[in-house]
């Protein structure tokens, strides 16, 4: 079925799901009602689930993706919604001017056995991101301004869990997003389809991770905490959100491509300078990837695609230009089993590791609901970012991510790491940790 819906108002289908309406008190006789935004309460689970995944082939944490997925009913283990009206409100604005929104406080904790400094990790982080979509919701050539905002704090004085890595002697990140930066503008761009959906054009203030070396786990929010699980694989110097364009289609039925810039140089913390960086210095990330998807539907489930880089160097910052590959394989069996296989390469660039490789999988029941994943990455150490001589490390993760109630997530995690490349006296270490989420 081809769904005429907007991408967010998944909300609004999901909440009519979520309280039990049904069509089986209508007239069988009568012509049944078509899917659509104005008639929520004749999609079932399966269109919704349909719509998610056709939508927006894109990170979990794209802005439009990532309402589509809060939007899924899962089964959580206390009951439905606590804020039906409140979302019953947003589809309403949704419907009648083409905006939705979302919200979601994120908070982590993070203890490992040694370190060279602090042993604790304790911070948390608000976002507030959202769509506006103007044009009318039956087409899908469609452009939508995307925005998101966030304020990543430590508590306290303690360390961020970003920065935990650091204190340990790790050469990595044990918790990829959750830092002491402040206040941050992480998209503001405008995002424009054409031809029927198949080629997609964003510019503007952009996250490259929502649409480079994408996989269904890449998620630090839900899914797995460290970096080496996550775009690039820690071999690939990721830019932070910043001044970008990309533009991405298929071509033919399975076969895609993506390709696009983004500033080296840009501090999310500071995006008033963003145009003196993107302009005067000059300094970008490149990227350009091939993928192939056993079908449209699902193309982050089960997905293969090779994607190439290079990065000017950082003059400034005093970071060597460089240049690299990553491969990425996932499939999904049994409608719930996710497998991957993931590599990346790194001539210099400023990556962290200039040889990765990460497997593993996750069992996941519903899309929305409990999970539990595991990960085991090799790492050697970017010679050009941390000098020569360093022991190649070994990274094991283990989470549990629990469907408490609708709105709220909570993910025990386990990272045991061997050979610590900056922590000579140390041989291994475990790093156990807690992840809320609240969505609203």
């Amino acid at each position: 079925m081809s769904l005429n819906i907007r991408p967010a108002t998944v909300a609004a289908l999901a909440l009519t799901l979520i309280a039990g309406a049904t069509l089986a008190d209508e007239d069988k006789s009568a012509e049944e009602p078509r899917c659509s935004e104005r008639n929520p309460e004749a999609c079932d689970r399966d269109e919704i689930v349909e719509w998610v995944e056709w939508a927006v082939a894109t990170s979990p944490e794209q802005v439009e993706r990532r309402l589509s997925l809060d939007a899924l009913p899962g089964k959580p283990l206390f009951g439905g919604r606590r804020l039906d009206e409140w979302f019953a409100y947003k589809a309403r604005v949704e419907e009648r001017y083409g905006l939705t929104w979302g919200t979601d406080y994120n908070a982590a904790w993070l203890r490992a056995s040694e370190s060279l400094g602090e042993r604790t990790g304790f911070g948390g982080a608000l976002r507030f991101f959202g769509v506006w979509e103007p044009g009318p919701a039956d087409t899908r050539d469609a452009g939508a301004l995307i925005w998101k905002i966030e304020h990543r704090h430590a508590y306290g004085s303690r360390v961020s869990p970003q920065a935990l890595g650091s204190e340990v002697g790790y050469a990595g990140l044990l918790h990829l997003t959750l830092s002491d930066q402040r206040t941050r503008l992480s998209n503001l761009y405008w995002r424009q389809r054409w031809n029927d959906g198949n080629l997609v054009f964003v510019g503007g203030w952009t996250d490259t991770s929502d649409y480079v070396d994408v996989y269904t786990l890449a998620s630090p929010w839900t899914s797995f905490f460290n970096y080496a699980f996550s775009t690039g694989s820690a071999a690939m110097p990721v830019p932070n959100e910043g001044l970008g364009l990309a533009v991405g289609g298929y071509i033919g039925d399975r076969i895609y491509a993506v390709a696009g810039f983004a500033d080296a140089n840009s501090d999310p913390h500071r995006p008033s300078e963003a145009f003196d960086t993107f302009f005067s210095e000059r300094e970008y990330f490149k990227h350009v990837e091939f993928g192939f998807a056993r079908s449209r539907e699902n193309t982050w489930l089960n997905n293969t695609h090779l994607t190439l880089w290079q990065v000017d160097e950082r003059t400034e910052a005093g970071v060597p230009d460089g240049w690299g590959a990553n491969l990425s394989w996932s499939r999904l069996f049994a409608d719930f089993w996710t497998v991957f296989a993931r590599a990346g390469y790194a001539k210099d660039g400023g990556s962290i590791l200039q040889k990765s490789l990460s497997v593993g999988g996750a069992i996941s029941r519903v899309p929305a609901g409990n999970q539990l994943g595991i990960g085991v990455n090799w790492g050697e150490v970017n010679e050009s970012t941390y000098g020569p001589g360093l022991d190649d490390q070994v990274t094991v993760e283990v989470y549990y991510r629990i469907h408490a109630w609708e709105e709220l997530e909570l993910t025990p995690d386990v990272q045991f790491i061997r050979n610590p490349a900056l922590n000579p006296d140390t041989s291994s270490l475990w790093v156990i940790g807690l992840r809320a989420r609240l969505a609203f």
